[in-house]
């Protein structure tokens, strides 16, 4: 596998956005939240809206172009030839959604759906490299596909990045694994994404999804806050070896995760 454009590994998470029926009331929500700035990129991109955090591009909201698009948040993973990645998706069973497309100069995305149905987008980097920070609090820690088509799922991302796959049931308490990019060892501080099997404890209708994790100074603080801001808890603040966390679903929908890491050194971090 090639390295993708600016020493970020082919693929690594190298950026997330949030698709919202209404930008305006998404930066009230997040901007308090998680402490995030905003600058609206214009009428020619669409109005996306770009997320800073301390001055550094974190994030970014974007508007619907249709009311039927479900509010989620995406994780977008680095390539340094998003038609060859398309192309290797196809190949592995995958479908591509959208683009291969040109971002005038900021780069090339696509957006594709794995063989279990969880959708993901690729970023060839153009003049926007990606995240300018991460695994800081206010910024994007990690994230993690969950699937009902674990069979399909692992080679899957295998063929498309060069992942290893590390099975680290036993830690975490459920069928869970983590992926390592090419190159290096298949073990948790290597890690830049996991894939979780959903089992009964999920209804059967959800979809496979991916979930994106912020980095938060206190998880507690953070659900209390998104509670205030009239978001929802998903799931109640829990410790896991790589720190405090917990899912929370924010004013219009969209489903994340906040996690301290502070006191631990979580996988993909360091």
């Amino acid at each position: 596998m090639s390295t993708a454009t600016d020493g970020i590994q082919e693929g690594v998470p190298c950026w997330a956005d949030v698709m919202l029926s209404d930008v305006e009331a998404g930066k009230r929500f997040y901007g308090e939240l998680l402490g995030w700035t905003f600058q609206d990129s214009g009428g020619e991109y669409g109005h996306y809206t770009q997320a800073f955090h301390d001055g550094k591009n974190v994030a970014a909201l974007a508007p619907k172009p249709d009311g039927r698009m479900p509010t989620a948040w995406s994780v977008y993973f680095a390539s340094a030839d998003a038609a060859a990645t398309a192309d290797r998706i196809r190949a592995a069973g995958g479908q591509i959604i959208m683009g291969p497309m040109a971002v005038g100069p900021f780069g090339t995305m696509l957006m594709a759906v794995d063989p279990g149905g969880a959708v993901f987008g690729v970023w060839q980097a153009g003049s926007h490299k990606g995240f300018e920070k991460r695994g800081e609090p206010g910024s994007f820690g990690w994230a993690e596909v969950f699937t009902w088509d674990v069979k399909a799922i692992d080679p899957f991302y295998e063929a498309v990045f060069g992942f290893s796959t590390h099975d680290v049931s036993g830690e975490a308490g459920i069928e869970f694994a983590i992926w390592t990019p090419a190159g290096k060892a298949a073990a948790p501080e290597n890690a830049v994404a996991g894939r979780a099997v959903m089992d009964g404890r999920f209804p059967q209708e959800m979809p496979a999804h991916f979930l994106v994790y912020f980095v938060v100074e206190d998880c507690d603080d953070t659900v209390r806050t998104a509670l205030r801001l009239r978001g929802r808890v998903r799931r109640d603040p829990q410790e896991t070896p790589y720190g405090r966390f917990a899912v929370l679903t924010d004013d219009q929908g969209a489903d994340f995760a906040v996690i301290d890491v502070s006191d631990v050194t979580r996988p993909g971090q360091g």
